[in-house]
């Protein structure tokens, strides 16, 4: 199944809306967080460092539906923790698929067969499966055997169920090029609809601290990992943060693009950096410093993050932005862009600019606009 074309115009017509009417900060996708609690405790993760009183508090239904309502944003992405723990996960989807808004639920998958039931298909509704490399590497990730052949047999039962079904991968420094690039076609001959690869934050509550990428880390890392890709492959990620990532196209974080929502309230100020709480949307737009955020900012805890939750809403607006970088988005969704690139030992560019780039990987096919998850 293709990305609905509805949900490629929803985006298109909401961040045209926004431009025309010279709104500056407004939110893509709301990261909604229902609950903390983990059936798995990965190595780079921290998001479960939390006392066991808060790991066991979930967001009712009722809470969920307000934050989604006061953001307005037209994608919901469901991370948590794990969502399928929650037990009232299938009314909160179904409240959010009511709402039309199109919904990621980010899933380690082990729970996936069992609780598959409470779901219908909709094209509204995506099961993105947590998948951080082909079977050894993603066992070591999240530390546990197995858990790679569980997320494996719940796609091919989501996908003959008619489920729309997407994945997302977590990069560190001990991933190996060859390797992703199997599972890449792996997942496609699974009937994946679309893939999402982003490098790992530098959580500072992760267990292994050793895992994590440094920028030009990032860089040279993607440019091997998507150089010279096969057209088959698909990435739910917007052209420009695929050129972003291989050090081809400077972008600047927009941390209110993807603004999260959890048991505290209004995490402040994104969903990798935990300095306080807000009540209310509003209130984080309005009384957040965003200057102090970003790496043209100088703050240390953005120095080295290249995470698609700070810089996927920033390609999209970038793309309606001018017409050099819709011209690019163009040529990159229908055609690539040839074989401008530098060899693999020169450090990549800065800014935009189509002679930058990194052993082929100009020739990825990806969708124009963003099917986003966590």
């Amino acid at each position: 199944m293709g990305v609905p074309i509805s949900q490629m115009w929803t985006v298109a017509s909401y961040v045209l809306g926004k431009r025309l009417r010279g709104v500056k900060r407004y939110p893509l996708v709301l990261m909604l967080e229902p609950l903390f609690r983990c059936n798995l405790a990965c190595a780079g993760c921290g998001k479960i460092q939390y006392p066991a009183d808060v790991l066991r508090r979930n967001l009712t239904p009722e809470q969920c539906f307000k934050a989604v309502d006061e953001c307005g944003a037209p994608l919901v992405s469901i991370p948590g923790g794990e969502p399928l723990l929650h037990p009232q996960i299938g009314e909160i989807v179904e409240g959010l698929v009511a709402r039309k808004k199109y919904v990621y639920l980010c899933t380690n998958a082990i729970l996936l067969e069992k609780h598959i039931d409470q779901f219908k298909p909709s094209k509204y509704l995506s099961f993105s499966i947590h998948l951080d490399g082909p079977k050894e590497e993603h066992d070591f990730a999240v530390c546990r055997e197995g858990v790679y052949d569980v997320a494996i047999s719940a796609i091919k039962l989501a996908v003959a169920k008619g489920f729309r079904v997407t994945t997302n991968t977590t990069v560190y420094n001990n991933a190996d090029p060859n390797s992703m690039r199997e599972m890449f076609d792996t997942l496609m001959g699974y009937g994946v609809e679309g893939m999402m690869i982003s490098p790992g934050y530098q959580y500072e509550k992760a267990p292994s601290q050793e895992l994590f990428l440094q920028r030009n880390q990032t860089t040279s890392l993607f440019r091997r990992i998507l150089g010279n890709a096969k057209s088959k492959w698909r990435f739910n990620l917007s052209p420009l943060f695929v050129e972003f990532l291989q050090g081809k196209w400077d972008l600047e974080c927009t941390p209110w693009g993807m603004p999260a929502y959890n048991l505290f309230g209004w995490q402040k100020p994104c969903y990798l950096l935990n300095e306080g709480y807000c009540e209310t949307f509003q209130e984080l737009l309005e009384t957040t410093d965003w200057s102090q955020y970003g790496r043209a900012s100088g703050n240390p805890k953005c120095a080295d993050c290249m995470v698609h939750c700070g810089y996927e809403a920033t390609a999209v607006a970038a793309t309606f932005g001018s017409m050099k970088a819709f011209s690019r988005v163009v040529k990159l969704t229908l055609f690539g862009s040839g074989r401008d690139i530098l060899p693999p030992e020169e450090p990549p560019a800065s800014g935009p600019s189509e002679e930058a780039g990194g052993n082929g990987a100009d020739d990825v096919r990806t969708i124009q606009l963003p099917v986003l998850s966590s």
